[in-house]
């Protein structure tokens, strides 16, 4: 056997660094595509001016609009092409802008049911109405008196409580413009 010099491997030519090969199943493949569908199915039950918050293009901001348009075996096969059109492109700023649509209607939701809670409370007692001036100080007091006084009224009478609703959007004004 032939006898190797001792400095053989710094002949050797050195082994180039091996780039990390992510191997990505079919069925992966699939799964994000069907995730990316849902997203395209989400953008297109959103309103005109919900798609205007949203960072689209123009190509897909079409699909979806006409995707808007159309009914059953058309749409289904629209929102395939939507999904391959996300495909192409990163989610990531889409998504995002969605949740925070999401966010934002569920903080209103939030608010309108402090206000339902906040109302109840004025009617049940008077300790609610130095709360709701505490809270909102530009509250006009006498207004906001004849209301309860007159939601007092109704209930009382089995009328249709036309205060009780006045008094929400009321409180809802004062939290607006607070």
């Amino acid at each position: 056997m032939a006898k190797q010099p001792e400095d053989w491997l710094d002949n050797y030519p050195a082994e180039e660094e091996e780039e990390e090969i992510i191997w990505v199943s079919k069925s992966e493949i699939k799964r994000d595509a069907e995730i990316l569908k849902k997203l395209g199915a989400e953008l297109v039950e959103l309103s005109k001016s919900q798609l205007e918050r949203i960072p689209l293009d123009e190509d897909l901001r079409a699909a979806i609009e006409l995707a808007q348009k159309i009914k059953r075996e058309g749409r289904r096969r629209q929102l395939q092409l939507i999904g391959k059109l996300l495909r192409a492109r990163d989610p990531e700023p889409i998504t995002t802008a969605l949740d925070k649509l999401k966010n934002r209607h569920n903080q209103q939701v939030i608010v309108l049911h402090k206000l339902e809670e906040l109302r109840d409370k004025l009617l049940e007692n008077d300790d609610a109405f130095e709360e709701v001036i505490t809270l909102y100080p530009h509250t006009d007091r006498q207004q906001l008196r004849t209301l309860i006084r007159n939601a007092k009224k109704e209930k009382a009478a089995n009328k249709p409580p036309k205060s009780y609703r006045q008094i929400f959007q009321y409180l809802k004004e004062l939290s607006e413009s607070a």
